[in-house]
């Protein structure tokens, strides 16, 4: 066979192969498309009113202290944004946000249910398949390779798309979609037109699921740059044994309790004062910030890490994290995008392209519609080769049905009346 019709046979087995799940992926991807904005959308409930002229926000330790009254807990996550009629968002745990107001402190109430249950369980689908548990590790196993074979799937269709002849009226038949066709040739139609002007940005989105999934593949943007990868993360302290420790309340007063093998998690003893001024400094240090974030310290020696994002939440490129000593307020570490190793900013970059947030909502939208493409070209692809499949046995059949015939055998006529008159040899009638 020739290389086309190879590559021909294996873009049409490995697309059989992947169907079903690169269809769930698809299907799923076009509800995640705009996750953020309808969660917002959910919670518009909980926007405060346009505050008085020279009214500030609380301060974070009074905020947490109004928190730790309400909730009897300290927050992990505090999150203000920079609309003053926004909330400010108190996350408890991975699944559970509160707002509260950012001007009196009260607590509004807690995010919404029904809209977070239904994103978590469209992610859960996504990434793997709807499993939980155990099985899951091999979900994601299958997940990846069938991510892997889409990809494929991108690549080889372009080159079997790659027009014989490039005249106009053979590139407009397989880039542009045409009306009054047949169901086979609508199919065909589809697909090319839609794998033609999809191939850009589904490659992009589906090479970002890739590298997202395979540690192979995250290393080979850091070498593909001239980059070392990094190295593995280190053991967390709940796996390690290292002696943690933090501020509780005894009998004589606060003291220092060690805890072997285990992490300091936030509680309602937990001393946060002094921690008002590093919050000023994260503040001004990116003007024109959307949202800044603070990871709530653990224990008294634990920094306290600020995100400062300038963008939607999902452009690493305008975001910033500072880290600040509790003690000293010395800057431990600041790290603006530009500040990244040129593998780290391409690697944080496909992490965000793959949701198409990278290019903001314009980004969203396209990687949205590429993915509501795919799923057609799972369709189509599937009843192509499903037409393929019944010609191909209608064939074999006919064939077989004219090769179990015996031929018939001719009577012999000659002598009889049904007999062809004889006129002789046309030699013998020349001579």
């Amino acid at each position: 066979m020739t290389f086309r019709k190879t590559l021909f046979w294996l873009h049409l087995c490995t697309g059989v192969t992947a169907a079903s799940v690169v269809l769930i992926m698809s299907v799923t991807g076009v509800l995640l498309m705009y996750q953020k904005q309808i969660t917002a959308w959910a919670d518009r409930a909980y926007r405060v009113a346009m505050p008085a002229s020279g009214t500030t926000r609380l301060s974070l330790e009074t905020l947490l202290f109004k928190a730790r009254q309400s909730q009897s807990a300290t927050p992990e996550t505090v999150t203000w944004r920079a609309d003053s009629t926004a909330p400010v968002a108190l996350g408890f745990g991975r699944e559970t946000v509160l707002y509260f107001n950012p001007y009196t402190g009260e607590m509004l109430g807690a995010g919404t249910k029904g809209i977070r249950a239904f994103f978590r369980v469209v992610t859960g689908w996504h990434r793997w398949l709807g499993t939980d548990g155990g099985t899951r590790a091999i979900a994601r196993a299958v997940t990846g390779a069938c991510n892997l074979g889409f990809l494929f799937l991108v690549v080889s269709g372009f080159f079997i798309w790659w027009p014989k002849q490039w005249t106009w009226p053979q590139l407009r038949n397989v880039t542009w979609f045409r009306r009054g066709l047949p169901a086979k040739a609508r199919d065909f139609n589809w697909h090319n037109a839609i794998g033609f002007w999809s191939a850009i940005p589904l490659f992009v989105v589906v090479l970002s699921a890739t590298v997202i999934s395979y540690p192979w593949a995250s290393n080979l943007v850091y070498r593909l740059v001239g980059e070392e990868p990094p190295g593995q993360n280190p053991p967390s302290p709940r796996r390690s044994g290292v002696l943690q420790s933090r501020q509780v309340a005894g009998a004589g007063g606060l003291k220092w309790a060690e805890m072997d093998g285990q992490t300091a998690e936030p509680s309602s003893d937990l001393n946060l004062n002094s921690i008002d001024s590093l919050w000023i400094w994260a503040d001004q240090s990116l003007p024109g910030w959307q949202s800044l974030s603070v990871r709530v310290p653990r224990s008294m020696s634990a920094p306290l890490v600020f995100t400062i994002d300038q963008g939607n939440g999902g452009q690493p490129q305008m975001r910033a994290q500072l880290t600040l000593d509790r003690t000293t307020g010395a800057v431990l570490q600041w790290e603006p995008f530009s500040s990244l190793t040129a593998g780290r900013r391409v690697r944080t970059i496909l992490r965000f392209a793959h949701t198409g947030e990278v290019a903001g909502i314009v980004g969203q939208t396209i990687a949205g519609i590429v993915s509501a493409g795919a799923a057609v070209l799972v369709y189509t692809g599937l009843a192509l080769t499903w037409r393929r499949f019944s010609a191909w046995r209608v064939r074999r059949f006919s064939q077989q049905a004219v090769d179990g015939c015996e031929p018939r055998k001719l009577p012999d006529l000659r002598g009889s009346s049904l007999a062809p008159p004889y006129h002789g040899d046309r030699r013998e009638e020349e001579t």
